[in-house]
């Protein structure tokens, strides 16, 4: 009898270069820089283990899941001698590893390359995100994943309970047979309560994170029950527990948000619809005619129109439910009216993924089983290879990694490690990039409620109509003079050792002058009586440094 050890070993060494890909954005996403939006959260978290409230000390316009996931990472870095950063990365690879496991719990690969796919691409679709892991669309999508995998084994038919022999026949839902003349092969065993019960969470959670990406569970849902409804009826499709979970959850969501988080409606709402909500946006088809977006919008129509064409009869019904999830995302993107780059995360995640395992479940239905077992490692390479040049040609990671030093967050980082360290920080700015993630590197927190000067650039869209520079304080409207205050407050209660002022305020001229954030706020007495203790001792891209005198 030979022994199946040496192929096996062949079969795992030839399978390496597949997994190349993977290790190398592994090292991008644990290399500094954080990304900025998720650097600002995590921030926050802290500040509100520290004690501080969520929209009411601590003032930002998303809603509060995001803070509240971030909470784990926080209380990590209180108790243990990670800081918050090694913590949050810590615990984002595990959440990757949960979701790798349930994947491959809920989609068995049925043949050679499928099992070589599963095992290098995943990972790799995982981490691709790059400078943009950690951000709520790279959460969704990859919360996103084994509920897309759950998808099509309830189109099969595969409901939640114990393996079962696919000759039993059950009511409702249950294991179908693979009609006559179907090269692809429904799986005979449904996934346990449990796995399902974790899958609908962690879903429910990441489509949960912006409203926009309910676009995502509506239309795969509507591929689930239209085609379930075809196969085994109406009523056994409304059965089906896994909407009505990710709906309870949602409602659960938005129970804890009015009940918990009052001031979220009552005081970060009006400002989101009055100012943030069309705050550097364009219309709709201007975003789409973007860098990111269009590539995007050519990708999704690519992935939609070859799910269509290939059918399910070879490939199941994954390639459907991914290009439904693919457009989903494309669809929350767009909305969204900004176009950047961490928008259309989910798409190249999801549709990277359709693209290896359509063609692997291809080579498993067209070659037989010895040859597809070879081909196998040599199409997993491929395929990973050819995303990761996609992803680093139109994104940012690793050209963000390899300049962190010479970059300005890396400069500014390393200022305030020498002259600010683990102390109290001021930011006057409009951008959140690069005070964050510098601040967090150099574990410094900010007293500022909000994260950036964002409402300035809103409330000076245009210039005041008498003419003058600035407002008067008594002719702010609510918002302008809530903001104004604000910082006037937090800046003489807690005097910071540092202060960071961008010179561009990302508003327009008027009355002949820039906008200068500094004789803005100075008008007020309280910011101007704490000001005189400062003096500015250096400049690092665009923003004046201050340290405190005394």
């Amino acid at each position: 009898m030979n022994d199946p050890s040496p192929r096996k070993t062949r079969g795992w060494l030839a399978l390496l270069p597949a997994l190349l890909p993977a290790l190398l954005f592994l090292v991008l996403v644990v290399s500094p820089p954080l990304n900025q939006d998720v650097a600002a959260v995590l921030s926050f978290a802290e500040r509100m283990v520290a004690g501080e409230v969520l929209y009411s000390d601590l003032i930002d316009v998303n809603p509060p899941l995001i803070f509240l996931l971030n909470l784990p990472a926080a209380l990590l870095a209180a108790w243990t001698p990670l800081d918050a950063v090694q913590a949050l990365l810590l615990l984002l690879l595990i959440f990757c590893g949960v979701v790798g496991w349930l994947c491959h719990r809920l989609n068995p690969p049925r043949g050679a390359a499928e099992a070589a796919m599963m095992l290098a691409l995943l990972p790799l679709v995982l981490l691709l995100a790059g400078y943009d892991f950690g951000q709520r669309e790279q959460i969704m999508a990859a919360a996103a994943l084994p509920y897309l995998f759950l998808a099509e084994r309830r189109i099969e038919g595969a409901a939640a309970g114990p393996p079962v022999s696919p000759h039993v026949s059950l009511p409702g839902i249950g294991p179908v047979m693979t009609p006559p003349g179907m090269r692809w092969r429904a799986s005979a065993t449904r996934p346990g309560w449990a796995v399902v019960g974790a899958t609908t969470l962690l879903a429910g959670v990441g489509f949960a994170l912006k409203p926009h990406f309910l676009a995502v569970p509506a239309l795969v849902e509507a591929v689930v029950l239209l085609a379930g409804a075809r196969r085994r009826g109406w009523a056994a499709s409304f059965r089906d527990p896994v909407p009505w979970g990710l709906a309870g959850f949602w409602v659960f969501y938005l129970l804890v948000i009015f009940l918990g988080f009052p001031d979220y409606f009552g005081r970060v709402m009006p400002l989101v619809w009055d100012f943030y909500v069309d705050l550097g946006g364009t219309s709709w088809w201007q975003v789409l005619l973007t860098e990111q977006l269009f590539t995007a919008m050519l990708a999704t129509a690519s992935l939609v129109a070859m799910a269509l064409w290939a059918g399910t009869r070879s490939l199941g019904w994954l390639p459907r439910v991914m290009a439904a999830a693919v457009l989903g995302g494309f669809l929350a993107a767009l909305v969204q009216h900004k176009g950047w780059s961490y928008h259309v995360v989910p798409v190249w995640m999801w549709g990277g993924l359709l693209c290896g395992l359509a063609m692997a479940r291809a080579t498993d239905a067209l070659l037989p089983a010895g040859a597809a077992s070879r081909v196998a490692p040599l199409l997993a390479t491929g395929t990973c290879i050819a995303l990761t040049l996609l992803v680093m040609r139109g994104g940012e990671a690793p050209w963000r990694e390899f300049n962190y030093r010479k970059d300005a967050v890396g400069q500014l980082a390393e200022w305030l490690e020498k002259e600010a360290p683990d102390g109290r920080l001021l930011v006057l700015s409009p951008d959140i990039y690069p005070a964050y993630p510098a601040l967090n590197y150099a574990e410094n927190q900010p007293v500022l409620r909000f994260m950036s000067t964002w409402l300035l650039q809103a409330v000076y869209a245009t210039c005041p109509a008498d003419g003058a520079r600035f407002r008067a304080p008594e002719q702010m409207g609510p918002a302008e003079r809530y903001l104004f205050d604000g910082v006037a407050q937090d800046f003489a209660e807690t005097p910071p050792v540092a202060v960071l002022v961008a010179r561009d305020a990302h508003i327009a001229w008027c009355a002949g002058q820039p906008f200068d954030m500094v004789a803005y706020f100075s008008r007020h007495p309280r910011f101007a009586e704490t000001w005189r203790h400062y003096r500015q001792t250096g400049e690092i891209a665009g923003y004046m440094l201050f340290e405190r005198e005394d």
